[in-house]
């Protein structure tokens, strides 16, 4: 599944392209400008290359940024093959094992699959501020998927890109290695659930949302 649509009507519009990748469904998201030259792709699933640059010729792109929301194999699997020496990679140090030595994650992965490590070339953690194209993006780390889950805000475009942090009515896994329920719970409370209502999230898997959706109806987190 993929849909391309325009975020914002001031100065040059944002366009975005949402493509479901890998063999587990994983969202992954590619930023650009109107007529603009660069590009940002957030997240890299298994198998990602065709599709992300297929998107990049067509456009007349170059991939200048990707930012990992975390370290999980069916969010950064593709990123070796998409990579060069031009393009900055941004991540969380809490992630760097699942970075550095993704075999740690075979287990957990599809049977026969071959990871190769991701060199992060600029670390971030909550409170920086990443640059779209003019756009201010506030960085939130949130814990409990997993240790380096970042949330990237994108304050005048209303939207969040969460990773696994939060779907559309339902919340990450915290029972894989690193993960803990409660500290998923107090990313989900005091950092999603405090972004304004209309905020459109963008989650690693499924359909998009919104803050005050989840806040009224989510089944597993409850606004404080």
């Amino acid at each position: 599944m993929d849909g391309r649509f325009s975020l914002s009507d001031q100065m040059n519009s944002l366009q975005m392209v949402k493509m479901e990748l890998g063999p587990i469904g994983t969202n992954a998201y590619l930023l650009w400008e109107d007529g603009g030259k660069d590009a940002v792709l957030i997240d890299a699933p298994p198998d990602s290359k065709d599709t992300v640059e297929s998107y990049l010729a067509k456009e007349s792109l170059r991939l200048s940024e990707l930012w990992l929301t975390h370290g999980h194999w069916d969010h950064m699997a593709g990123a070796a093959e998409l990579l060069n020496d031009e393009i900055s990679v941004i991540g969380h140090r809490a992630d760097k094992m699942l970075f550095e030595q993704p075999d740690v994650m075979s287990t957990f992965a599809m049977p026969g699959m071959n990871f190769e490590p991701v060199s992060i070339t600029k670390w971030v953690d909550e409170g920086d501020a990443l640059n779209l194209f003019g756009r201010k993006v506030s960085v939130y780390h949130c814990p409990g998927h997993c240790p380096g889950n970042l949330i990237f805000w994108v304050e005048d475009e209303k939207i969040c890109f969460v990773g696994d942090v939060i779907f559309e009515g339902s919340v990450g896994r915290a029972d894989l290695p690193g993960g803990d329920f409660e500290t998923l719970t107090h990313s989900i409370q005091t950092k999603v659930y405090n972004l304004p209502e209309d905020t459109e999230i963008c989650p690693g898997h499924g359909e998009n949302t919104t803050v005050g959706s989840e806040r009224r109806s989510n089944p597993f987190v409850r606004p404080l």
